[in-house]
């Protein structure tokens, strides 16, 4: 127990939000016996979460609900390596020789801690905790880790934020071995130096011209904003849900297609954007069996194959669709598939129409003090008027009375009084 404790404080120093612990269990439907604890509560319950296929969550949450979209704070990166199960079987310690000599400090940094899970190895990078908002860049080096790690059999099933691991010093049922951890230091990174240092895209250079910078600017516009575009499409998904209160019964197969869709290319993975999917689809007022959604969904896999064949994207560019293969819906076709109302996008963020664009862009410009262009020439008439009235009465007063005199009275330029005379 002690063991199992130092590793979860160990992963979990100063943490705030609910970390899960799950064990297997048959008797539940999930398979899994999961509870949410506060990081203090830890100690005092730990004792119940003994013995074979003990798991804690890698990150925090601000609800006892482990999802993805529950994230409190993103606490570390991971890589799991299915060493076992490669064609040429390697052993855990044969897998530590190779990064050590091929990889640790050259194509990714070296981990905080590994865990020896029994028949595998997870390594675990700890960072500065970072909030929700952050997940696009968390996913984006998450995703990079796992993909240099291919070789070795890496895991991208494994690359989710609500991810749990084995605790060590529990069992692996499996094979009955102990998991143990090797802690290999307590630096902390933080998701940009990782980015800046082993991302090639991102890479910086000490010399460069300014059109090697816009170019590399613009890799780094592009990357991250197809990130960001595919998590707030699928959160924009999950806010109307949210906001019809599960109730979608008309909207189920658009909403379940889109969403194992545009979560497919954020993860990378359309079998874990299933997992995804089956999860949204369970909370439905009125859900539809697995299979269903399995066969309604199909087309979102094929989809997100065809995205990520450069064969295809390249050909399919060739014949004028810019964006390549795949799906790419405009929002005026996602409005009417699936029925948003103008009060409902007023709390999306980018499936809405022209006119909730130009409705925000004039809430923004009155917030920042900038006035409508009708009200600004009313106010400059006004004023002008104001103007003419003063130049009439300062003429009739003294008829003799100079352009330059007036202009000094008034604040303004001598060439602007003879313009404003025009209208006496």
């Amino acid at each position: 127990m002690n063991e199992a404790l130092k590793h979860i404080e160990f992963h979990h120093d100063n943490a705030d939000g609910w970390i899960a612990l799950c064990k297997k269990d048959e008797s539940y439907n999930t398979g899994f016996k999961q509870y949410h604890y506060k990081p203090e509560q830890i100690p005092e319950v730990l004792s119940k979460w003994k013995g074979e296929d003990c798991y804690f969550s890698m990150n925090t949450f601000y609800k006892p609900l482990r999802r993805v979209e529950n994230i409190r704070q993103l606490r570390s990166l991971y890589v799991d390596i299915d060493c076992h199960a490669r064609k040429e079987p390697l052993t855990p310690e044969q897998v530590l020789m190779w990064l050590e000599s091929e990889h640790f400090g050259v194509t990714i940094p070296e981990p905080n801690y590994m865990i020896y899970s029994g028949r595998g190895l997870v390594l675990e990078w700890m960072i500065e905790p970072v909030p929700y908002k952050a997940l696009p860049l968390w996913q984006a080096v998450e995703n990079f880790l796992c993909s240099q790690l291919k070789e070795l059999n890496s895991d991208s099933k494994a690359t989710d934020a609500a991810r749990i691991f084995r605790i060590g010093g529990t069992v692996n049922s499996k094979n009955k071995n102990m998991v143990r951890i090797d802690y290999r230091h307590n630096f902390i990174y933080t998701l940009r130096q990782i980015q800046d240092d082993y991302l090639p895209e991102l890479k910086s250079r000490k010399k460069k011209d300014k059109q090697e910078s816009g170019n590399r600017t613009n890799k780094i516009k592009h990357m991250f904003n197809t990130y960001t575009l595919h998590f707030e499409r699928k959160e924009d998904l999950l806010r109307l849900i949210k906001l019809r209160g599960y109730d979608v019964n008309g909207n189920r197969s658009n909403l379940l297609f889109l969403f194992r869709y545009w979560s497919s290319l954020y993860y990378g993975d359309s079998e874990m954007a299933l997992e995804r999917t089956l999860e949204l689809n369970a909370e439905f007022t009125e859900p539809l069996s697995e299979r269903e959604v399995e066969q309604i969904t199909k087309s979102a896999e094929k989809a997100f194959k065809d995205k990520n064949n450069a064969e295809l994207n390249n050909k399919v560019r060739k014949q004028g669709h810019k964006a390549g293969a795949g799906y790419n819906f405009t929002n005026e076709k996602l409005i009417s598939m699936l029925g948003i109302s103008m009060d409902e996008q007023r709390h999306l963020k980018t499936i809405i129409s022209y006119e909730e664009k130009q409705r925000r862009k004039t809430v923004k410009r009155r917030e920042n003090g900038i006035v409508e262009r009708s009200q600004y020439i009313n106010e400059q008439k006004n004023i002008t008027n104001e103007r003419v009235e003063a130049i009439r009465k300062l003429i009739s007063d003294n008829p003799k009375i100079k352009n330059k005199e007036i202009a000094e009275l008034l604040s303004i330029s001598p060439r602007r009084v003879g313009q404003l005379k025009k209208f006496l």
